[in-house]
């Protein structure tokens, strides 16, 4: 008995460690994939994940989950990029080529990182967004 327990408590655990590579791979491998860390407004911590543009919203999943739903959605149209900053060293988490911007959304404050050469292709995306109507 106590054999199957630990069969099936280890088939379990590889099954659960395949899902997770299977997850990362697929988020990573779409067109527009980028990495990007998150941290909303006044929270401590930075959470790596992986950004889809996607259409008129940005899509943000956390690196270390097994949802398939995105845990962010920053739509374009309530976007809007305050400040731009270089990572610091209270920023432990992030690399040092890693750019910072202070964004305002519908949900409150955010702060967006990401590498430089990801931030050209980030603010012209959400520059592009259509004009609001009023």
């Amino acid at each position: 008995m106590t054999t199957l327990v630990l069969v099936a408590g280890g088939v379990l655990l590889v099954a659960v460690v395949v899902a997770f590579l299977l997850r990362r791979r697929f988020l990573l491998s779409g067109l527009g994939a980028v990495t990007m860390w998150l941290r909303p407004g006044g929270a401590p911590r930075w959470a790596v994940g992986v950004a889809w543009f996607s259409g008129d919203s940005l899509n943000w999943y956390r690196a270390v989950s097994l949802s398939v739903r995105p845990q962010r959605r920053l739509c374009r149209a309530e976007l809007v990029v305050q400040e731009s900053r270089r990572a610091t060293h209270e920023d432990l988490a992030l690399p040092v080529d890693t750019v910072v911007l202070t964004c305002r959304t519908a949900s409150g404050a955010q702060e967006l990182a990401m590498d430089a050469s990801t931030v050209t292709g980030f603010l012209s995306w959400v520059e592009s967004a259509p004009p609001a109507t009023r």
